[in-house]
């Protein structure tokens, strides 16, 4: 008999899955193509989604307990494995849905797939899974070990952030990237009002509630906000609110210069476009074309008329710009993005400390090429999704080594939100959100400004 792909929403988590194993795409990019499709239902695109990203999530405590079933197996098939773990995430992670349905699912797939000798081995480890008693993961005695396993973080990642911030931060952070975080936007100010906004997504459904961090943000606790009509309409940019964070501290005047060094896909370029009512001008840049068009049709479906976008290296801006051109600068620097994980879940398995140092480098060579073109007494935000340190503090400390017409503008730490101003993130040369602070993305921002005095 010929065999057909199965089309079930288990089967389209299993082929996203094996992509993001593979490394040919990212689980977020990968599930707003299928969304876009639309070959699959509200619920089930909820399922898939919870499915893909747990699954990913919890890859590596999954590991731990699937190893036991499957060590005799020599040389299991890629798609095999993943699909093992994602039974095993449903069964023992979710519990709306019977084991036997899982089973049977996983079974089915995997004759269509393979053929009967795979489905059979298949059903005899979830069966015994199911039925065994199960490894405990408190047995393990190292407690960083211990801690890498049970929140599925790569122990050499766990132990760099030990080293920075101690056992207890890095236990809440680890803990924190396993729960999803809500969905936050930001409101086109120069349409409307947060207020009414709040008042049209209530009506249609949604449950809300503003932002503490951004008097644009609204915080999304029920309900799929591509599907509201304020979203379509342009009225409503998706943004995690710490990011919102960074263009307040910038805190843009109307009618000024605004350079955004790294700016796709144009959410902190519009935001900062709107503190400024729309009025002055903002050069934004990123080193691909293609983003950078991105950024321009983002601003245009906002209404947004004083951005112009470009491709180009921020580290060859100097090839443009004189000297002291800018009245603000954003540095939203390329980075590991260790601070989104919980969207990005993949993240914590691909990038390594050597990915870290390379990149610290290119941040610390945009930071020199562009501080220049800051005018005096003008401000600079530099920021990063990331919670490591050699990307945030370690890039800022070289930076003000060899730049002394630069320091750091701690006023910015009284203009936070009160749980910002008493965290433990805060240091003399920033701001380190992490994601547990308050359920947000993890962020690094600080506010340099550029004093009005020669230089030495």
């Amino acid at each position: 008999m010929k065999k057909t792909k199965n089309n079930t929403v288990r089967s389209v988590a299993l082929d996203i899955l094996l992509k993001v194993e593979q490394g040919s795409g990212y689980s977020h990019l990968l599930i707003d193509q299928q969304m876009k499709q639309k070959t699959l239902s509200h619920k089930d695109e909820g399922l898939l989604t919870e499915i893909v990203y747990g699954t990913i999530q919890r890859q590596m405590t999954i590991d731990y307990y699937l190893e036991p079933f499957i060590q005799t197996k020599k040389s299991l098939q890629p798609w095999v494995t993943v699909l093992l773990r994602m039974s095993y995430y449903q069964m023992f992670f979710l519990d709306r849905i019977p084991d036997h349905a899982i089973i049977h699912e996983a079974v089915e797939i995997a004759k269509q797939r393979g053929h009967q000798g795979i489905g059979s081995f298949v059903n005899g480890v979830l069966r015994n899974v199911r039925r065994k008693k199960q490894r405990d993961i408190a047995d393990i005695v190292n407690k960083e070990t211990r801690l890498a396993i049970e929140t599925s973080h790569p122990e050499w990642l766990i132990n760099r952030w030990i080293d920075a911030y101690g056992y207890d931060t890095v236990k809440a952070m680890a803990e924190a990237n396993l729960i999803k975080k809500p969905v936050s936007v930001r409101v086109q100010p120069l349409k409307m009002t947060r207020h009414e906004a709040m008042t049209v997504l209530e009506k249609e459904g949604y449950a809300v509630e503003p932002s503490k961090i951004s008097p644009q943000g609204i915080v999304i606790k029920e309900g799929n906000i591509l599907h509201a009509s304020l979203f379509k309409k342009g009225m409503l940019t998706i943004q995690d609110q710490s990011s919102m964070l960074v263009t307040e501290i910038l805190n843009p005047k109307e009618h000024s210069f605004v350079l955004d060094t790294c700016s796709a896909p144009g959410g902190k370029t519009t935001h900062i476009a709107e503190k400024m009512q729309n009025k002055g001008n903002i050069h934004a840049y990123d080193i691909h074309k293609k983003k950078a068009q991105k950024v321009q049709d983002t601003a245009k479906h906002l209404g947004i008329d004083i951005v112009v976008a470009n491709g180009h290296d921020a580290r060859k801006l100097d090839d443009y710009y004189d000297a002291e051109t800018f009245d603000y600068i954003l540095v939203d620097a390329p980075c590991s993005g260790l601070g989104v994980i919980r969207s990005k879940p993949e993240i914590k398995y691909h990038k390594t400390a050597e990915d870290i140092e390379n990149l610290a480098s290119i941040q610390l060579d945009i930071l020199k090429h562009v501080a220049p073109m800051l005018k005096k007494s003008g401000t600079l935000v530099y920021s990063t999704c990331t919670v490591d340190k050699a990307e945030n503090e370690a890039v800022i400390q070289q930076f003000l080594t060899t730049h002394d017409e630069f320091t750091v503008d701690e006023s910015f730490i009284q203009e936070l939100p009160v749980p910002l101003q008493q965290s433990n993130g805060i240091t003399k040369y920033g701001l380190q959100i992490f994601p547990q602070t308050m359920n947000t993305d993890g962020f690094f921002i600080t506010r340099l400004v550029r004093v009005d005095r020669e230089i030495n």
